[in-house]
């Protein structure tokens, strides 16, 4: 599994980082959220959760 964050429709509202920690992170300077372990989405449920409770659909997982 692979996950990723369109940082061209992200708004850094950083729900995907309180939802899962173990994965992204919002990146203060630029404002938007990042993946700091995509393969920590093999492990964690929390990634579906993310990618649905994201505002504007900018995270994406793809199954490898």
């Amino acid at each position: 599994m692979k996950v990723i964050v369109d940082e061209d429709t992200c708004i850094g509202c950083g729900n995907c980082a309180e939802i899962c920690p173990a994965v992204f992170m919002l990146d203060e300077e630029i404002g938007k959220s990042r993946v700091i372990d995509p393969d920590a989405c093999d492990y964690v449920g929390c990634c579906e959760a993310a990618e649905e409770n994201c505002p504007v659909e900018a995270i994406t997982i793809e199954e490898d």
